[in-house]
């Protein structure tokens, strides 16, 4: 197995394995050998700069980069191959039908359902085959080649032959000089393996055609996932348009995986491009020293100002999830340009909003997976912080801890329901904690975040708290005190979003999530015991929900200017939900100082938040009426009615509390001043109604 690296203009790493070192005259170029034509060569075709030798082999290596970057993947993993484009010689059951051969398809826990991952054939011969329709003319260069998924069973291919046809009728195959071509599979189930061809071949319909397999004894089968790329021929008289989908974006933005460095150079530029209302700023660091990077964007940046909800999305938690960090630096743009351009929806988002964008939580698992590219790093790579932890599972449990204050206090008005403090073990230097993750409770903790997103990816739905179940099962529906907000939450970004509400879609791998309008309640999917959603519910203010935006959980390049259009518009209504619901600010009625850390309790809804230093607050709800009452240590509290119209901004719903006596006497005999008439009188009538009460 060779292996072929370089830097090319993105930063990445490209790796590629082959059976052979490749021919020359590799793709129909002339091989160059000297660095001065390499280097030339290299940047003709778009790349900005070639680190190596002047050797064949890094002349070769260009080659198979030049050829990655020309032809991008078919679409079988981001379903953008339909299920009618695949065939298959024969299939061992539905839930095994060419359909299911696709890159990274994840099987569900039982084999024997609909949802099996692979396409394996009911015979085990020579003459077993995949097809693939790309529906036009179409210049084929390389195969990506996967084993089967699944708990129970492991089956992969080891070699096999590729053939090409335009009728399906005449089929001509691979050749490696003037040898039919063998190209070698896979050795394991789950590792994506590349071939490219000698030369890459135009035809409409190219079939994969296994010759070696694992064979266990009667057990072994021929199953694979796979991948498809090729480039569709021009089409100057439109004879195709019918079948083409829209590959571009009207909005004028960095459409391409950007590593840290870029990542850091695009923040950068915007900064500068809109110095005014944007700001940014670390949180912490990763395991490996990268910072983690936010961009504040705001009419005031670097500064809460009384009344403006604080919102943020965060990213790339997972590693390898990457689409997420891509739409939230393609969103700074947006905002950047819109402002500048006197959008009004942009302008008054940025005005009445303080928004942050963390585009990369986990940076280390990025780069792991930036470096194997967006078809290699498979579905796990890159996942899981540099130390092996999945930060989805790393946050303090307090669903545990509020569930068992729950069984034990027998006084119920004793038990809380918000603002959970974290355990003690989790906050010791010796516990299983990530340094990002740590970095974001921080960061949680010291702004007064009100809505929040967390962007993932590998699948088409928004998950809403609980994530975790009460009893351990492995899945059970688990709501919130806040269940139907929390569904309009999760409803506004799956209606608006152009694939998630698209009636006529697939599921991406085992779960049919139009079923339930593509919402779910976390816990209701699976079980995820030390989620961010569920800690950001019950140890600050802020509401939050998991998008997960598509099924290919890291989209090769040339897909991400459809993936913004997808999520576009479902990005900017959900961050406009920050000011559904009431807000104000808790006044000390006598000074008319702000009061900090007043619970907000709106009756029937058994979860509370507080106000934040000023005195203001935020409490998101659905249209509607309620009691609200405002309360504070040493003040009487306050209930008044607060009305939730259906206009796109919040009921203010301030109160004035007042000072208990005894409060007062304190601050007075602080002050070192002289209590007055009003005040000692209330004492007195408060002492003598208390010994009248000893007395009977």
């Amino acid at each position: 197995s060779l292996v072929y690296e370089d830097i090319c203009a993105l930063g990445r790493k490209v790796q590629v394995s082959s059976n052979k070192a490749p021919e020359p005259g590799l793709f129909g170029a002339s091989v160059t050998t000297s660095r001065a034509e390499i280097q030339q060569d290299f940047k003709a075709k778009g790349f900005s700069s070639f680190k190596g030798k002047s050797t064949g082999n890094n002349t070769q290596m260009v080659k198979v980069l030049l050829s990655l970057s020309e032809c991008p993947p078919l679409g079988l993993e981001s379903l953008k191959v339909k299920d009618t484009q695949l065939k298959a010689s024969s299939f061992k059951r539905r839930g095994l039908g060419p359909h299911r051969g696709r890159l990274n398809i994840q099987s569900g826990i039982e084999d024997g359902d609909i949802y099996d991952g692979a396409w394996c054939a009911q015979y085990r011969d020579k003459k077993q085959w995949l097809e693939v329709d790309a529906l036009r003319p179409t210049r084929f260069t390389g195969v990506i080649l996967q084993g089967r998924n699944s708990i129970w069973s492991w089956d992969v291919v080891y070699t096999y032959k590729v053939q090409f046809s335009n009728d399906t009728l005449v089929w001509t195959p691979c050749m490696n000089g003037t040898e039919e071509a063998v190209f070698e599979g896979n050795q394991n189930a789950e590792t994506p393996v590349l071939a490219l061809f000698n030369t890459s071949t135009v035809a409409r319909y190219i079939r994969i055609n296994p010759q070696s397999w694992y064979e266990n004894g009667t057990d072994g089968d021929i199953c694979l996932r796979a991948e498809v790329l090729g480039c569709a021929l021009p089409d100057p008289n439109n004879i195709y348009a019918w079948q083409t989908e829209p590959t571009e974006s009207k909005d004028k933005l960095d459409f391409r995986h950007h590593n840290y460095e870029e990542m850091r150079k695009l923040m950068k530029s915007v900064n500068e491009a809109c110095p005014d209302i944007t700001r940014i700023y670390s949180i912490g660091k990763s395991y490996t020293g990268l910072k983690l990077y936010v961009m504040e964007i705001s009419d005031n940046p670097g500064k809460h100002e009384l009344g403006e909800p604080e919102f943020r999305y965060v990213a790339g938690m997972h590693g390898n999830e990457a689409l997420g960090r891509e739409l939230l630096l393609n969103l700074m743009e947006y905002l950047c340009q819109e402002y500048k351009r006197g959008d009004q929806r942009v302008v008054h988002l940025v005005k009445e909003t303080r928004i942050h964008l963390l585009p990369s939580m986990n940076p280390d698992g990025y780069e792991m997976a930036f470096k194997k590219g967006s078809e290699l790093s498979g579905w796990a790579l890159g996942r899981y912080s540099y130390e092996g932890i999945d930060m989805n599972h790393n946050f303090a449990d307090l669903n545990s801890v509020m569930w068992k204050a729950i069984e034990l206090e027998t006084d119920k008005s004793k038990l809380i329901n918000h603002y959970f403090p974290i355990p003690e073990q989790y906050t010791s230097e010796e516990a299983f904690v990530a340094s990002e993750t740590r970095a974001v409770i921080n960061w949680m903790q010291n702004i007064p975040f009100v809505l929040s997103a967390n962007l993932h990816g590998g699948e088409l739905v928004v998950t809403y708290p609980y994530d975790m179940t009460r009893d351990w099962a492995p899945r059970e529906h688990t709501p919130t005190a806040d269940e139907s907000f929390f569904r309009w939450l999760a409803t506004v970004y799956a209606s608006t979003n152009q694939v998630m509400s698209n009636p006529d879609r697939r599921p991406c791998h085992n779960k049919d999530f139009l079923r339930y309008n593509n919402i779910i309640n976390g816990a209701d999917w699976h079980n995820v015991p030390g989620s961010m959603n569920d800690f950001s519910y019950l140890h600050t203010n802020c509401f939050e929900v998991t998008v997960e935006l598509s099924c290919d959980k890291f989209p090769h390049a040339s897909e991400l200017p459809v993936e913004w259009e997808n999520n576009r518009e479902s990005l900017l209504v959900y961050m406009e939900q920050v000011h559904r619901g009431i807000k104000g600010v808790v006044r000390d009625k006598d000074t008319e100082a702000g009061i900090a850390d007043a619970v907000i309790k709106v009756d029937d809804i058994d979860h509370h938040i507080r106000s934040v230093a000023d005195g203001d607050y935020w409490r998101l709800l659905n249209p509607g009426e309620y009691q609200v009452t405002a309360s504070a240590e040493g003040y009487f509290p306050s209930t008044r009615t607060c009305r939730v119209m259906y206009e796109h901004y919040p009921t203010l719903c301030d109160f004035r509390l007042t000072k208990t006596p005894k409060q007062r006497l304190k601050d007075i005999l602080a002050r070192g001043g002289k209590i007055p008439k009003d005040l000692q009188l209330r004492l007195r009538q408060l002492r003598l109604r208390k010994k009248k009460n000893q007395r009977t």
